[in-house]
């Protein structure tokens, strides 16, 4: 599979610009990748014709927004071949939605003092404060899955941390700090075994690889649109219907109410008994357009080219004096982790930033991860479809050129 890499940079306007008197060269996509021009016009559209508060409405521009806004629910069940469109709760982003999983797990009564939650130590901070708060709340104790020198998952002792006392684990499909594409359908179909729930963190899968939920067998998958081509503030929940409708709601307000009296409440049916207030309508209308428009390019052709610039820029930073990698994982997505020895990761990227290349430093919101390597942090390069050969080649000499400056 082949991608016309010229006709895709073209649709992205922030490309077409200068930094430092260099051009830009951007790869910090796992933080947030950019709008192409097609989900910037779907913005531009919504705001320019619709712009309407939904569901509740007689007037045209109610009905219209409304039919955008559910029609954009359906693009993104289609899109994960979710068994109904209900099952998709619009939030604002990954943190958001592993939140709201967390905080009705604990009011549920389903965790109790001396049941277990499990996580590993790839996650993201997301995925585990809120797990932490869980346990606070419920007296319920955190383990963890521990991490090999490669980046992976140690599962040799993996039937002694998940037994039939875990009630969820909740683990990344793609570590956002290191690109380690994780084993996740065994972990889920031990978890199923036992009686235990499973969240799939898909921020960093959502964009590079085709996801069937039910294929995937877990019971909740979350994501962020900010790193799907779309907007910030928009990101979604994945949850089994049953689960979901069997779970208490996760904020008061309007719309995810059936009847309300000083009396009683009584809560609306999926997906609006998770949607208290009014929704981020633009951001969930742009999303939609954003997967339509990964659709037209083919995300199998966007993950192919992604890994040929992943391997390009690791067999070319491995030759660079004192480098060091971390995530050496046999699955690897979109990521190049990595330190020289002696400089600072901030010093380097500061450095890499003056010449053009934008690239994270630090600890990625995995300071345990971080911990575990014995570093305070790192710099991280991560891909997108509209990278070249041509960033792999820019990064690699800001790299080389920002050591020798620092050494």
């Amino acid at each position: 599979m082949s991608i016309d890499i010229t006709s895709i940079r073209a649709q992205f306007p922030v490309l077409n610009q200068q930094v430092n008197g260099f051009p830009l060269v951007y790869l910090d996509n796992a933080a947030t990748t950019h709008n192409p021009q097609a989900v910037i016009d779907a913005s531009t559209d919504y705001y320019s014709r619709l712009n309407s508060n939904i569901h509740r409405g007689t007037h045209f521009l109610s009905r219209e927004a409304t039919a955008a806004h559910e029609a954009a629910r359906e693009t993104i069940a289609k899109q994960f071949n979710a068994a109904h469109s209900h099952e998709i709760i619009f939030t604002s982003g990954t943190t958001d939605s592993i939140n709201l999983v967390s905080t009705i797990l604990t009011f549920s009564g389903k965790i109790k003092a001396g049941d277990r939650v499990l996580v590993s130590g790839l996650e993201h901070h997301s995925n585990i404060v809120p797990w932490q708060m869980l346990c606070e709340h419920t007296g319920a104790e955190l383990d963890v899955i521990p991490i090999t020198d490669s980046g992976e998952w140690d599962l040799s002792e993996i039937d002694t941390l998940l037994t039939e006392k875990t009630k969820i684990v909740a683990v990344s499909h793609i570590s956002n700090a290191l690109g380690t594409v994780n084993p996740i359908e065994k972990i889920i179909s031990k978890a199923k075994a036992l009686g235990a729930l499973t969240l799939i963190d898909g921020a960093q899968s959502a964009a590079h690889m085709k996801i069937d939920v039910q294929a995937m067998g877990a019971d909740f998958y979350v994501f962020s649109g900010h790193k799907c081509y779309a907007p910030t503030g928009i990101g979604v929940l994945w949850g089994r219907e049953e689960i979901l409708n069997e779970l208490p709601p996760y904020k008061g307000g309007g719309e995810m109410i059936e009847r309300c009296s000083f009396e009683k409440t009584t809560y609306n049916v999926l997906p609006f008994k998770y949607e208290a207030g009014t929704p981020n309508i633009e951001g969930a209308i742009a999303l939609a357009r954003a997967f339509d428009w990964i659709n037209e390019i083919g995300i199998e052709a966007i993950a192919e080219h992604e890994q040929k610039l992943l391997d390009l820029a690791t067999d070319a930073i491995s030759h660079i004096d004192n480098v060091q990698l971390y995530g050496t994982a046999k699955e690897k997505a979109t990521v190049l982790s990595f330190n020289i020895k002696g400089i600072h990761h901030y010093d380097l990227g500061t450095l890499i930033d003056q010449m053009g290349v934008a690239v994270r430093t630090g600890h990625h919101c995995c300071q345990p991860l971080m911990a575990r390597f014995g570093t305070t942090g790192t710099v991280r390069a991560s891909f997108a479809v509209y990278n070249t050969e041509d960033d792999v080649h820019a990064l690699i000499k800001a790299i080389k050129k920002a050591a020798m400056m620092l050494a």
